[in-house]
């Protein structure tokens, strides 16, 4: 188990020629579909020939195409030497897509959960792109290492090193599913104990602590100052703090 600073998503990279482990990532987080989806309206595309069918899957391909050749080319006026480009979308990506992606050495993760989307602006900066007309430098983020590590049969993807991180993650590994549950919970009650005295700006210890502190405070202050009967109340009370 360790800390990492940045993000770890659960899952990796969707194409085989796809770089394992970039340094000095610009990340674009988006939710633009790279592959043909049906349309939101009931509707249909009626053909009678082979050749209108061709024209038609033809045109298809174009529009995903120039998506694409928009992305590549927005990559390449925002890396400079020793920099590298990575898209973590929501949505998907067909695998003609991901091979002009990794010909072009772009690290692509595709269908990225909604949660994931979200922590990785507050780690790596930017802004969501909802579309590829509105490419724009200053809604990427960046990162300084981003690579792919495989732990046991799953693929992880690290996204480390991020300038001004307001996301981070605790990795927790163990041999079993009930002891990672176990340590889980340790690590869940340790940080709402440290949030809560952090917003309350104040702390109470615990086993016995406050007990033994109140006992010796009844001791050497209330009942010094205690004329009478009443001091022995105080010194009893004193004692049975002590018992707790």
């Amino acid at each position: 188990s360790r800390f990492v600073n940045g993000l770890v998503l659960d899952h990796g990279g969707r194409h085989p020629d796809m770089p394992k482990e970039l340094l000095n990532c610009h990340v674009m987080t988006c939710n633009v579909t790279f592959e043909y989806e049906k349309t939101e309206v009931q509707s249909g595309f009626y053909y009678s020939t082979a050749e209108e069918r061709e024209k038609l899957v033809e045109s298809e391909r174009k529009w995903l195409d120039e998506r694409c050749r928009q992305v590549v080319e927005f990559k390449r006026s925002v890396c400079k030497e020793g920099e590298s480009f990575v898209m973590i979308n929501q949505k998907g990506i067909d695998p003609l897509s991901l091979d002009i992606f990794a010909k072009e050495g772009i690290l692509c993760l595709r269908r990225a959960k909604r949660r994931n989307m979200e922590r990785l602006t507050l780690a790596c900066g930017g802004s969501p792109i909802h579309s590829v007309e509105d490419l724009d430098a200053a809604q990427l983020g960046f990162a300084g290492k981003v690579s792919e590590v495989s732990l046991g049969d799953d693929k992880f993807t690290f996204v480390e090193e991020c300038r001004h991180p307001r996301s981070c993650t605790l990795l927790l590994q163990g041999p079993n599913g009930h002891t990672i549950a176990q340590i889980k919970d340790a690590v869940r009650d340790g940080l709402r104990a440290v949030k809560n005295a952090i917003e309350d700006r104040a702390v109470v210890p615990g086993a016995g602590a406050f007990e033994l502190a109140a006992a010796m405070h009844l001791r050497e202050v209330v009942a010094r100052s205690t004329r009478g009967r009443p001091k022995l109340g105080v010194q009893a009370f004193a004692e049975a703090l002590l018992v707790i």
